[in-house]
C-alpha cells in the first residue's frame, strides 16, 4: 500500500476527515486496480481494503469507471512528480536527462496502475497518461530546461524547446513501455544510448576555425 498523504498538497494543511476518506479509497483503488485490473475489480472490494463501507466510494466516487480514472490520474501523476521532485528541484543534479530516465524507471516499479498501463493491460485507458496534467507539466520543464541551456551555450540555438521537450518525453515514455513490457535487463541497457541520441541532437555544433 502506498504511504498516505495527510496534508493537501496545495496549501500543506491537514486533510479533513472526509479528504482523509477519499485518499484512503483512491490508494486502496489504485493498488486493486493495479494488480487485478479494471474487470477483475469491484468498488466493493476496494472499500473492503481501504477499511470503509461498501457505498462509501460512491460518496466520492459515481461509479466505478469514475473511480478507476481518478486512480488512473493519481498514480500516474504521482510516478512523474517523483521524478520532477528528483531531477528538476535538485540543483545539484548536472546530467538531467539521464538522471531523468533512471528515475522515471525506478519510480513506475512502485507504481502499480500506471505500470499496468504502460505494459498495455488497459487498452481502453492508455492514452489516459498521455493527457495527466503531471505529463505536460514535464514536458514544460523539459522546454524550459532546454531554454536555459540554450542561453548557457550548452544546447544547440537553432531547436524549438517545446518541440524537443515533447519529443524528449515522448521517447521516455517508449523507453518505459519497453522497460515494463520486456523487463528492465533487457532495455534499461540503452539507456545511456538514449541519452546519446538526446546530446547528438542537443549538442552545440564545434566547427573547427
Amino acid at each position: 500500500m502506498r504511504t498516505p498523504v495527510h496534508t493537501t498538497p496545495e496549501t500543506g494543511s491537514p486533510l479533513t476527515k472526509g479528504e482523509l476518506t477519499r485518499r484512503s479509497v483512491l490508494d486502496a483503488a489504485i493498488e486493486r486496480f493495479g494488480r487485478d485490473g479494471y474487470r477483475s475489480t469491484s468498488v466493493a472490494e476496494i472499500a473492503r481494503d481501504a477499511g470503509v463501507g461498501s457505498t462509501v466510494a460512491y460518496t466520492y466516487f459515481p461509479n466505478k469507471e469514475a473511480l478507476f480514472l481518478a486512480a488512473v490520474d493519481e498514480d500516474a501523476a504521482a510516478a512523474i512528480h517523483e521524478s520532477i521532485g528528483a531531477v528538476f528541484l535538485r540543483a545539484e543534479v548536472k546530467d538531467w536527462r539521464l538522471s531523468l530516465v533512471m528515475h522515471m524507471v525506478e519510480a513506475i516499479d512502485h507504481h502499480p496502475l500506471a505500470r499496468r498501463l504502460l505494459a498495455g493491460l488497459e487498452p481502453d485507458v492508455t492514452g489516459r497518461v498521455l493527457e495527466t496534467p503531471a505529463l505536460g507539466e514535464l514536458r514544460r520543464l523539459c522546454a524550459g530546461r532546454l531554454r536555459e541551456e540554450q542561453t548557457a551555450g550548452t544546447v544547440r540555438h537553432d531547436i524549438d524547446p517545446e518541440l524537443v521537450g515533447n519529443g524528449m518525453v515522448a521517447i521516455l515514455l517508449s523507453l518505459l513501455m519497453s522497460v515494463v513490457q520486456l523487463g528492465t535487463d533487457s532495455t534499461l541497457v540503452y539507456a545511456d544510448h538514449v541519452v546519446a541520441v538526446f546530446d547528438a541532437a542537443l549538442d552545440p555544433i564545434i566547427t573547427d576555425p
